[in-house]
């Protein structure tokens, strides 16, 4: 299933402009507050008339200013979760959840009922009431009505932006399950029902997202894969200099007693802590570019067991003293940032061969996660 939006929409000084497609797994819409992602969703789901343009969900138009035609939300068969939730108070977590089943037609494709309770981990709060939730439970009951419904498509508005850290934290490893979970039906090993997740932290989009597509000023700055979009030196200004990293694809090959684990990327193997997956499991490695140096030999007598060869692919230095630099180890790309001073001193250009250096404990537990499939 695969959303195409090309819409154009104008309310008092902000004036939207935006065109992309979304397709299976998780495509993240980032951009800081006012960019218009909001908005999109609003239109996606029915929730707004957009002035101009198409919305097309498959096969099926949703919106045709051209055409006269704009569906309502009921026929769209989107599923919405808001950042608060929305549960009904005076129903039970069961209740909720059922409330959504009854939008669901006779016969459509989608998450079992058990498969939906067993990768959320709702199936100990059946009968419990909103108010009895934390914010994290409350979010995955939310989730889990919307995908009773069985959506063709799965519409998250920032749904974690509510909560304090560990209650994300929490809820995370089973927005990680829902992407990659099938049908449950037998011989289904397919991923789940398409998400857009709309979001303006970096860190959840590193972890969830296949694709991004970046928005600023109602406009479509960049889209692409996730991997790709990070690592781009020209997306630093975007993501913000603190924020801005790459997400390399790894494989677990030992878990040493002395708490690092070996895993093999592309371009060499790395150690770290605080990866508790079992050896031969696919992860995700969140990198912040301010955590790599950059050498032009190998560095010796260094703590940092993390060396790897690596070719400068791209520069772009900034209008302060800071300059993104887009290495190429194998088949990744890892972005660092350094000063422009260190810059000049290395002669970094281009097709420079040199090494890419990162200590072990500046990768936090959480930019370890499983990979998508």
């Amino acid at each position: 299933m695969r959303l195409s939006v090309d819409i154009r929409h104008r309310m008092g000084d902000f004036a939207l402009e935006a065109a992309f497609e979304a397709g299976p797994g998780v495509t993240a819409l980032f951009g800081p507050s006012g960019s218009g992602k909001t908005t999109i969703a609003k239109a996606v789901a029915g929730l707004l008339t957009p002035q101009e343009g198409r919305i097309a969900l498959g096969a099926e138009t949703l919106f045709d200013r051209q055409g006269d035609l704009c569906l309502p939300p009921a026929r769209r068969r989107i599923g919405v979760v808001f950042q608060d939730g929305r549960l009904f108070p005076h129903l039970t977590v069961a209740q909720n959840i059922a409330f959504g089943a009854r939008y669901a037609p006779s016969g459509a494709a989608g998450l079992e009922a058990e498969v939906i309770e067993r990768t959320l981990g709702i199936g100990a709060l059946m009968g419990r009431y909103p108010a009895s939730l934390s914010g994290g439970e409350k979010q995955r009951v939310a989730i889990a009505r919307a995908l009773a419904m069985r959506p063709r498509l799965l519409l998250m508005d920032e749904p974690l932006a509510a909560l304090d850290g560990p209650r994300k934290d929490e809820i995370l490893p089973y927005l990680e399950r829902l992407r990659d979970s099938g049908s449950g039906r037998p011989g289904d090993s397919g991923r789940g029902v398409p998400i857009v997740y709309i979001t303006h932290a970096m860190a959840e989009i590193a972890r969830l997202a296949d694709r991004i597509v970046v928005l600023r000023d109602g406009r479509v700055v960049c889209a692409g894969g996730v991997t790709e979009v990070l690592s781009d030196p020209l997306m630093v200004p975007m993501i913000g200099v603190r924020e801005a990293g790459s997400v390399l694809m790894a494989r677990v090959a030992e878990s040493n007693p002395n708490g690092l684990s070996r895993l093999v990327v592309s371009g060499g193997d790395l150690r770290l802590p605080g990866v508790s997956a079992e050896v031969g499991t696919s992860v995700r490695i969140r990198i912040l570019a301010q955590d790599v140096l950059v050498a032009l030999e190998r560095p010796v007598g260094l703590s940092s067991r993390n060396i790897l060869p690596a070719v400068v692919e791209a520069v772009h230095r900034g209008e302060g003293p800071g300059v993104a630099v887009s290495l190429r180890l194998g088949q990744d790309r890892l972005l660092a940032r350094i000063t422009g001073d260190a810059m000049d001193e290395l002669g970094l250009a281009p097709g420079t061969a040199c090494y890419a250096v990162l200590k072990a404990t500046a990768v936090a537990r959480a930019d370890i996660s499983l990979r998508g499939a």
